[in-house]
Parts: C-alpha cells; structure tokens; sequence
C-alpha cells in the first residue's frame, strides 16, 4: 500500500472506533440501572423554589451525623431531605460529607449498587458534566452523581424530570475516586 492509503485506513480506522465508543456510550446511558430487589421506584420530587444555592463546602465540624441504619462497611449514603452524601470508607475513619444539590426525580430509599460511570458526558438537563457516577432507576430516569464542568450547583428546573444529583468539581472528584463499578449506595430519607 501506498502513503496515501495508508492514511485512508488509518481515518477510516479512527472513524469506526469513535462510533462504536459513541454507540457503547448510549447503550450504556440508556440502560438501567441494577437497584437491589425491591428498592426500584417512582418518586417524584417537590418543585424547587427560590433562588438557586450552590452546594457548601465541606466542613467536618458542621456536617450532620451519619444516618442510623445507612448501612455497614464500605459506602455512599445519601440521605435525601438532607440533601448529604457521605463516603464511608475504613472502618473507625472519619467519612467524608459534603452537600449535594438534588436531582427532580429521587431514588427510593434502599440499598443499590454504582452500575456505570462516565468520564465527561452531557447531562440530560443539556449542560456538560464530569465523573457520572449512576446506581439507579426511578420513574425511567437513571439516578447517579454528577459534577457540572462549570462549577456551578444551582437547582434542577422544577419542569424536567432529570436524575442527576449535582455536587461540587472537588466533591466531584472524591466522589469518582471513592464510587467504582459495584460500590454498595445507601439512599435514606
């Protein structure tokens, strides 16, 4: 073969891994997650109102207690009214915590397990996010963990029915580190 040619396979080699990267991504996004038997359920949530808040930064001495009954050993708890994540890892070590902006539709309480990540994706609210972390299905919305790559942690539009639970860049990052494929997910009220 030629220079020429060589240069045509090697495009059209190129051309034919992005599109299969890029259909695994959709299947992969569409796909359900795999809650624990009986934790899958619809629950909508309450509009949001008022301005929109950025999440807190963490502050061990201001972050609530973790919740009874979320569960033992290695873990992500999410207690919804609170709107807090913890990462519970080695035993008789301080869990990290940070707040979290919640998504429109929430996952049932019960126990789950992370299904699938993604690098860098754009969230089904149109905006571009990193370190997807996904572990559930309620109301045909996959549920997971997101950072916006702006920064920004404002309120999800009330009008959409959207699953991603919106943290800061840095909790974002804690959060990708911490939550691998299997990692067991608390979800309490």
């Amino acid at each position: 073969m030629g220079r020429s040619s060589s240069g045509i396979v090697a495009g059209l080699t190129a051309a034919a891994l992005a599109a299969v990267g890029f259909l695994a991504y959709q299947a992969s996004a569409t796909a359900p997650a795999k809650p624990a038997a009986g934790t899958q359920a619809q629950q909508p949530a309450a509009p949001a109102a008022g301005p929109q808040q950025p999440a807190a930064p963490q502050d061990p001495a201001k972050a609530g207690a973790l919740p009874e009954n979320s569960g033992t050993g290695t873990r992500v708890v999410y207690s919804v009214s609170q709107k807090r994540v913890w990462l519970v890892g080695e035993e008789g070590r301080q869990p990290r915590s940070f707040t979290v902006m919640p998504s429109t539709v929430h996952p049932k309480p019960g126990t789950y397990a992370v299904s699938t990540r993604s690098g860098a994706v754009t969230g089904s609210d149109g905006v571009p996010i990193e370190h997807v972390v996904r572990f559930a299905l309620a109301d045909n919305v996959v549920i997971g963990f997101s950072a916006r790559l702006d920064g920004a942690v404002p309120a999800p539009d009330a009008t959409k029915k959207t699953g991603g639970i919106r943290m800061t860049r840095a909790d974002g990052d804690a959060m990708w580190n911490f939550a691998t494929i299997g990692t067991k997910v608390v979800v309490v009220p």
